[in-house]
C-alpha cells in the first residue's frame, strides 16, 4: 500500500488534462494499426468495487452465500492481481447503498495510491441529494454517481422527473460524471431523453457488451437506432466491460464469441468514445482477471497502438478527470510516470 496526499498541483493538472482529451478525442479518427507487445501500454481500470463483510456493520452486497465473491475486496489484493498485467490505477464503483459507505471507500482510497477516482452512490430526486453531492465532492478523487437499473431505481422510469433532472444539472455543473448501471433497451432510450434534456451531462454507459438486444423487430430497430443516436454524442462514454459472459450455458474464452458485439460498438461510439473496465471482483464469477482482460486486449491491441491507448487510459481521462497519484500512472501530453 502507498499512502499519499492528493496535491492541488495533481487535482488541476488532471482536470486541464481531461479537458484537453474532451475536446481532442470528440471527433473518432482513423487510427493506423501498429503492432504491439501486451505490457507496452499502461492500463487504467475504470470499474472496480471495494468492500470488506468483517466490517462490524457487515455490508448491502455480496450477500453472505456468494461462496466467490464473499471476500475481503481492498487495494492491497486488487494490487497482487493487477499490476503485474499492467494496471496502473482504478477507478471504485459503488456498491452499496448506505449512503456512509461513500466516505468509507474514500477514506479506503486516500490510503492507496493505486486508486485514482471513485464513482459514488446518491440517489438523485431526493430532498439530501444536493447537499450530498457538496459534501462528497470536495474531495478530488470523487468523480461522479452511479445510476441506472440499480437499487430499485429506473433511469428509463425516472429520468424525467423535475427534481432528477435538476439533481444531474447540478451533477453536470459539477464537472462530475454518471454512470449508468446494468443497461436495457429501456436505460439507452430513458439516456437518449435524459441528455436531451441535459446535454452538457457527461456519462459512461457502464457494461455495454452484456446488454441482451430486444428480440421483437420493431423493438430491436428502436434499440439500435437510439444507440446511433447516443453514437452521436460526445460527452457520452462506453465502458467495454462485461464482456465475458454465458453463452448457450457456456463462458466463451476466445474473442471470436464476442466479437460481433464490440464490433458494433466500437462501429458506433468510435476510438474515442470506449473505455476499460473489468468489474472485478464481480468479474471472478465469469473468469479470472487475466482472463478477463485477455479478451478486450486481443481485440483493442488489433486496432493498433493508439486506439489501444485510447481504450485503456487515454479516453478514461476525458471521461472521469481521474487523479494522477503515483509514478507510472500516465499523464496525456507527458511523458508516462513522469
Amino acid at each position: 500500500m502507498k499512502p499519499s496526499t492528493i496535491s492541488r498541483r495533481d487535482f488541476s493538472g488532471s482536470l486541464a488534462a481531461a479537458a484537453a482529451a474532451a475536446g481532442s478525442l470528440a471527433n473518432p479518427q482513423p487510427t493506423e494499426a501498429a503492432p504491439m507487445a501486451p505490457t507496452d501500454i499502461p492500463i487504467i481500470d475504470t470499474h472496480i468495487h471495494l468492500f470488506d463483510p468483517t466490517r462490524p456493520e457487515g455490508i448491502p452486497w455480496p450477500p453472505k452465500d456468494n461462496a466467490v465473491l464473499y471476500k475481503t475486496a481492498l487495494p492491497d489484493r486488487f494490487r497482487k492481481i493487477a499490476v503485474p498485467l499492467g494496471i496502473r490505477g482504478a477507478i471504485e464503483v459503488e456498491c452499496s447503498t448506505v449512503v456512509e459507505d461513500n466516505q468509507w471507500v474514500l477514506d479506503i482510497a486516500a490510503k492507496d495510491t493505486i486508486i485514482v477516482g471513485t464513482i459514488g452512490n446518491l440517489e438523485p430526486g431526493t430532498p439530501v441529494f444536493q447537499a450530498q453531492l457538496n459534501r462528497f465532492r470536495r474531495n478530488p478523487l470523487f468523480r461522479g454517481i452511479r445510476y441506472g437499473n440499480l437499487w430499485d431505481r429506473s433511469l428509463a422510469r425516472d429520468g424525467g422527473k423535475p427534481a432528477v433532472v435538476a439533481d444531474l444539472k447540478a451533477l453536470a455543473d459539477a464537472g462530475l460524471v454518471m454512470d449508468t448501471a446494468n443497461p436495457d433497451a429501456d436505460l439507452i432510450a430513458g439516456l437518449v431523453r435524459l441528455t436531451d434534456r441535459i446535454p452538457g451531462l457527461r456519462v459512461v454507459l457502464d457494461h455495454l457488451p452484456k446488454l441482451t438486444p430486444p428480440q421483437q423487430a420493431t423493438a430491436l430497430a428502436a434499440y439500435k437506432a437510439n444507440l446511433r443516436e447516443l453514437g452521436k454524442r460526445p460527452q457520452i462514454f462506453v465502458k467495454v466491460s462485461a464482456v465475458l459472459r454465458p453463452i448457450a450455458g457456456q463462458i466463451p474464452e476466445n474473442l471470436d464469441a464476442y466479437r460481433d458485439r464490440l464490433d458494433e460498438i466500437w462501429d458506433i461510439f468510435g476510438e474515442n468514445r470506449v473505455i476499460y473496465g473489468s468489474d472485478w471482483p464481480n468479474s471472478d464469477t465469469v473468469g479470472e482477471y487475466p482472463k478477463v482482460l485477455a479478451v478486450v486486449r486481443e481485440y483493442f491491441t488489433g486496432k493498433g497502438q493508439a486506439a489501444a491507448e485510447k481504450y485503456f487510459w487515454k479516453n478514461s481521462v476525458a471521461a472521469y478527470g481521474w487523479i494522477k497519484r503515483e509514478n507510472g500512472q500516465p499523464v496525456l501530453g507527458r511523458a508516462e510516470g513522469e
